[in-house]
């Protein structure tokens, strides 16, 4: 029989009696912890698919959804990585940690697709690149670095409308956000004079946020010669620049067309940072690989800046997921599946760009007397489509496509299946 001691009898009194005002701070403590923690308001993008899974609409269409679909409407994973992952396998490889700055094959690899791998940069030791847990981790890397060593002001300067998570990664940082003009509505393109007026009053020695190519959400990315001219205004604004690059091949089925800003902007004289993912041209959205990079001055700023950042990644996660990274090195690093690579993420694009023109032209079809141009002339997984939220609103309700409230839909939603009902929808929405 267990003794009851006079502490734990004083504790039973207490219980009992309910009205005991010693009970009542306990009880009050216990359950008021959170009682302060508002609702958060929902993602976005999950209420869009939400609210798709409960629609029993036959002919429905999920066009929020940032994740590649083949002409079924069925995720894909590519040749190349289902070769590259058997190669893996074979190998009995172990699972033991990565380094803190992650898999040196795959680091080499990833800032040699962006750069180029014979460029003066690489050769003579500038860059500094870590793998980060894909391009959302490789920017709050970057984010978390230049909110602690970056000797300009502490704001960054992002393209209206920009990515939605840009914003959080640098506010969590405790860095200020500011934007510059990018996409002009009237047009559903590129608003270059705006863009170029705002960054010629950037203050210098500021920081610039740039879409390398595809830019999210809009689609709209600024030609070579756009983008010439904005490398010299930047360069003359003395504005370190800070590339997303999430769709290399992806965008236009050419990994050296995409990279086309960046090899620019070194080759102008820019010391860039960079984020790189490899969810979306790889399809290894869940597999996480990414990197950081940051371009120095010479070898030992580069080794003085990757001391640093490896200091502020081991408190955030310690080191990175390790498969990805494999299956990502394995394919760079092998020509016959790098090769095939190349034809994956080629046959991806030219599908994007396929139900692009099909879109279009099914639109004329209907009898659309509205210039619909610009969904061609967009690139990349997300088109804004000019739709209003009220016609998306109507979209959604009458014909069941779901998409986000500013008019943007993912191409790789549509098929050739479904491509002339969007057609139809959109008409009947915007006539």
């Amino acid at each position: 029989m267990a003794l009851i001691t006079p502490a734990a009898r004083t504790i039973n009194n207490l219980i009992k009696n309910t009205t005991h005002p010693s009970l009542y701070h306990v009880a009050s403590r216990a359950n008021s912890w959170w009682s302060g923690v508002e609702m958060g308001p929902p993602d976005a993008i999950l209420g869009v698919t939400e609210a798709f899974k409960r629609d029993t609409n036959p002919s429905k269409m999920n066009l929020g959804v940032g994740a590649y679909r083949d002409d079924n409407g069925k995720p894909f994973v590519l040749p190349s990585v289902r070769k590259a992952e058997e190669l893996i396998l074979s190998q009995k490889l172990d699972k033991e940690y990565l380094p803190i700055s992650g898999n040196a094959d795959f680091c080499k690899k990833a800032i040699g697709l962006a750069l180029g791998d014979d460029h003066p940069a690489l050769a003579n030791g500038l860059n500094v690149t870590v793998q980060g847990i894909s391009g959302t981790g490789a920017l709050r890397i970057g984010s978390t670095f230049l909110s602690k060593f970056f000797p300009g002001p502490k704001t960054v300067w992002l393209p209206a409308p920009t990515w939605g998570n840009h914003v959080p990664i640098f506010k969590h940082v405790n860095m200020d956000v500011q934007q510059y003009r990018y996409y002009d509505p009237k047009t559903c393109g590129f608003d270059y004079n705006g863009a170029l007026e705002d960054i010629r009053n950037i203050p210098e020695n500021s920081l610039i946020m740039l879409h390398a190519c595809a830019h999210n959400p809009t689609g709209v990315d600024p030609k070579d010669e756009h983008w010439d001219e904005l490398s010299k205004v930047i360069k003359q604004r003395k504005l370190l620049p800070f590339f997303d690059m999430a769709y290399q091949g992806f965008a236009s089925g050419d990994v050296a067309k995409d990279a086309y800003a960046v090899r620019k902007f070194l080759d102008d004289g820019h010391n860039i940072c960079l984020s790189q993912s490899f969810s979306k041209n790889m399809g290894l959205y869940g597999e996480r690989a990414g990197a950081f990079s940051i371009i120095c001055g010479d070898k030992d700023e580069a080794a003085r800046v990757l001391s640093q950042v490896k200091i502020l990644i081991r408190p955030l996660y310690s080191n990175p997921p390790l498969h990805g990274s494999r299956i990502v090195a394995t394919i760079l690093n092998t020509p016959e599946l790098h090769s095939i690579w190349l034809n994956d993420v080629k046959g991806m694009a030219d599908r994007i760009i396929s139900m692009r023109s099909k879109l279009k032209d099914n639109l004329e079809k209907e009898g659309s007397v509205r210039n619909w141009s610009h969904i061609t002339e967009q690139i990349g997984m997300f088109c804004f489509t000019g739709m209003t939220p009220q016609q998306v609103e109507k979209l959604t309700k009458d014909h069941s496509v779901y998409l986000t409230k500013d008019g943007r839909i993912s191409v790789a939603g549509i098929a050739s299946t479904n491509v002339d009902y969007l057609a139809h929808a959109m008409h009947q929405v915007t006539k």
